[in-house]
């Protein structure tokens, strides 16, 4: 077997890494940076290659490029602290096997590790990969995991005119993917078209999607181009489409299936040239069941989904975030920014946001206009804001279903206090190994917890969990949990 190669600046993460691939009796080289490994590939070739991007005497993409024109069936890693969704898409872009952020499990890069050799034996008769390119701006911002997985999602997207229905609570920016997935599409220089079927009275909302002749109804003085006709060669987002009325589900689902649709009034059919992404926060399955959506439209749309998570499954986010908006808020009015103090910064990244983004930048913009102080204390928080916050239980959600269980109803701090009495009784009535039988009852509790939130699906939990598929499968089988 070939070597697996190396390449990180960091001492560190190469020591563990040659360490987790000792244990599984692989062989490997380690590279301090891009142009050692350049000159290593006249020689010989690696079966995998791991890469960091950024590194002081080189960079991971210009690296993959590279790779990809001279080897372009090997499998390549790309490792990074900085996750954005830039250096996401540009890693698929220029034909990275996967993407893989630090700090990582190492069990799980093991897998990674694995599943690229086995792709690379597979591909030794695939095409070549496109050439790295990357973009000037990030769309999303966002580095926890779940964040991660959409990041990876848009750049397998890029190249591709799938229809995709993004799912997610209101508010937790399903509009924001949209975009993103238009931007690095085949379809970018085309029109984005957005409209949302719940602002837009039924009435008048079959001429917004078709448009409609002159004189196709009272007041229809002149002819109007649709919302399909405006997104030619482009995008067309429908938003909310889980409310849209079940007549016009028929109308969208002949349009999906021929390519074809007439305006109002009008006699020739028209070709839609058009990629279509659809969003909900309503799950479509339940109104399926409840006779409310057509079941051959929802797999119509249904060709590749992604769940947008909430901003609570994403918490480690909220700092960025709001440091963000109070920067963008601060531009649009033509102030100073203000600068949130770390007691503030702690305190809402602990609330609930039932609003989600969109709540954290309108709270972000009333503290811009309304607090007179430079840096904003706990104090300058609105008051409907901290009681929310004391008053809302800790719900975990799965997929964009308001009828989803609620696993914990207390606060971290009742249930950290719980755990300290269980353990000060346990102490004092004289149990040995305290400390692991807590520990077992804790990782219980939370793997009963994923599998009920993602009904099941074990590869899901773990990465919800942020662990490794192979460590979900031994502490189930230790802990006997049947998913």
């Amino acid at each position: 077997m070939k070597p697996i190669w190396i390449v990180d600046d960091d001492q560190s993460i190469r020591w563990v890494l040659e360490k987790a691939l000792a244990r599984e009796n692989i062989p490997h080289k380690s590279f301090s940076n891009p142009n050692d490994v350049l000159n290593a590939l006249e020689k010989e070739t690696p079966q995998v290659l791991i890469s960091d991007i950024r590194m002081p005497r080189g960079n991971g993409l210009d690296l993959l490029q590279h790779v990809k024109v001279s080897h372009p069936h090997l499998p390549v890693i790309i490792m990074t602290a900085f996750s954005d969704l830039d250096s996401a898409v540009s890693s698929f872009q220029g034909g990275a096997f996967e993407y893989l952020t630090k700090p990582f499990d190492v069990e799980k890069a093991v897998e990674l590790i694995h599943r690229a050799v086995e792709q690379g034996i597979r591909s030794e008769s695939g095409n070549k990969e496109a050439a790295a390119w990357r973009q000037e701006s990030t769309e999303i911002i966002g580095q926890a995991p779940a964040m991660q997985e959409i990041f990876r999602a848009i750049g397998r997207l890029a190249q591709s005119h799938a229809t995709v229905l993004i799912t997610g609570e209101s508010g937790a920016g399903k509009e924001l993917v949209a975009h993103a997935l238009h931007k690095h599409s085949p379809r970018a220089k085309g029109p984005f078209v957005s409209l949302s079927t719940s602002a837009v009275p039924k009435d008048l909302l079959e001429s917004e999607l078709f448009g409609h002749e002159r004189g196709a109804f009272p007041g229809a003085q002149t002819l109007r181009r649709g919302r399909f006709e405006q997104a030619d060669g482009g995008t067309l987002f429908l938003g909310e489409i889980g409310d849209l009325p079940f007549d016009l589900q028929t109308r969208l689902l002949r349009v999906l299936t021929d390519g074809h649709f007439y305006r109002m009034g009008g006699q020739d059919p028209i070709k839609a040239n058009v990629r279509i992404i659809a969003s909900t926060h309503q799950n479509l399955e339940q109104r399926v069941a409840a006779g409310t959506f057509r079941e051959d439209l929802m797999h119509r749309l249904n060709v590749i989904r992604l769940r947008m998570p909430s901003l609570r499954e994403r918490s480690e986010d909220i700092p960025i975030l709001a440091r963000h908006f109070m920067l963008s808020c601060a531009k649009s009015l033509g102030v100073e920014p203000k600068k949130l103090s770390d007691e503030v910064l702690k305190e809402i990244s602990a609330m609930p946001f039932p609003g989600n983004v969109r709540q954290l930048e309108n709270l972000c913009h009333w503290l811009t206009v309304m607090t007179p102080a430079s840096v904003i204390g706990v104090g300058d928080l609105p008051a409907d804001i901290v009681a929310q916050a004391s008053e809302q239980p800790v719900v975990l959600h799965g997929e964009s279903s308001p009828t989803n269980p609620v696993l914990a109803k207390s606060t971290a701090s009742d249930w950290e206090s719980g755990l300290g009495r269980l353990a000060v009784k346990m102490l004092q009535d004289g149990d040995k190994e305290v400390y692991d039988a807590l520990c077992s009852r804790f990782e219980k509790a939370v793997l009963q917890a994923a599998l009920e939130v993602t009904r099941g699906r074990r590869v899901e939990a773990a990465q919800r969990l942020g662990i490794g598929r192979n460590t979900i499968t031994r502490k189930l089988q230790e802990l006997g949990i049947d998913d």
